[in-house]
């Protein structure tokens, strides 16, 4: 998969966009990932249900696009290592829990509703990815 298209990505951004507007208009709910999830684990009362569907519903699309498009995952097949995946999504959970939401909460949903401190918690997120890259890359030498 060595040519960029845009359609899938603008396809992609388009339903996750309906979703986090279905959501918000149908339930009154934001579609952040980490709060979603949050709410599964520590059992919000009456909550629950919708909750699971949702996060059941990301992984059961996953799958479905790894099977139908195996290609366009290549590490899909395991070759990486199942400890440091579990250590990196605590990690992340955590992070997300400290930073009030993820990526997706503030990136998609805070900023469509005009969220200063989505605002901030977004550029954040940006800066330290770029930083990242960049040390990574020109300063450990890591491959590309």
């Amino acid at each position: 998969m060595n040519e960029f298209t845009a359609i899938g990505p603008l396809v992609g951004g388009l339903l996750i966009g309906l979703g986090a507007s279905l959501l918000l208009l149908a339930n009154g709910k934001v579609a952040g990932i980490s709060g979603i999830f949050a709410g599964i684990l520590f059992r919000k009362r009456g909550e629950t249900a919708w909750r699971a569907a949702f996060v059941a519903g990301l992984v059961l699309g996953g799958l479905a696009l790894v099977a139908a498009h195996p290609r366009a995952f290549p590490s899909a097949g395991g070759g990486g290592s199942l400890g440091l995946a579990i250590a990196a999504g605590l990690l992340v959970g955590c992070g997300a829990r400290l930073g009030n939401g993820c990526t997706s909460g503030h990136g998609v949903c805070g900023l469509s509703r005009l969220s200063r401190r989505s605002l901030v918690a977004t550029l954040t997120f940006m800066a330290t990815a770029a930083i990242t890259v960049y040390v990574s890359r020109h300063v450990l030498g890591a491959a590309r």
